[in-house]
């Protein structure tokens, strides 16, 4: 009786003796939160940004560029950080999902804008997120719209 007794006594104070040895074992983090694919988007979106910064143009065109770069940076950042906060490995790169055609640099930044929207855009199951990832959104919108207004140029001659 007397061995059961410390034996029960032993079990119940072990927890409180690891607890205060600091041997407890920490649960698993939880599983991270399914956001949207940030790192696609911020690929495509570098691969935006270095296309309007390496196309030879005249000052219409690249008031619009700038304008298009300055909002891509913005994007890039706000999807830097959403994409860190849900621990995801911001340095790595996946490959870009469209490739070049024959129309040129600025046609091609703008169907890079428009599939890093798409990725951006997807459900997001963060609700502390959704702010952070609609400002990535208004970025990317401000930038289609610089491009689209520098395509317009060029093919308006003006």
């Amino acid at each position: 009786m007397k061995l059961s007794s410390r034996l029960i006594a032993a079990l119940l104070a072990a927890p409180l003796l690891l607890a205060a040895t600091g041997c407890v074992v920490a649960p698993p983090p939880p599983p991270p939160a399914h956001h949207p694919a940030y790192l696609h988007a911020l690929t495509d979106l570098r691969d935006a940004r270095w296309n309007l910064e390496h196309r030879p143009g005249d000052a219409a065109v690249s008031t619009q560029e700038d304008v298009a770069i300055v909002e891509i940076d913005r994007a890039i950042g706000d999807a830097r950080t959403a994409a860190m906060e849900d621990g995801k490995n911001v340095y790595q790169h996946p490959p870009e999902d469209v490739h070049l055609d024959s129309r040129g640099r600025l046609h091609h930044a703008d169907e890079l804008l428009h599939k890093a929207r798409n990725d951006v855009a997807q459900g997001e199951s963060n609700g502390q997120a959704v702010e952070l990832r609609n400002r990535v959104i208004g970025h990317i919108d401000l930038a289609i719209q610089a491009t689209q207004r520098a395509i317009h140029i060029i093919e308006q001659g003006a």
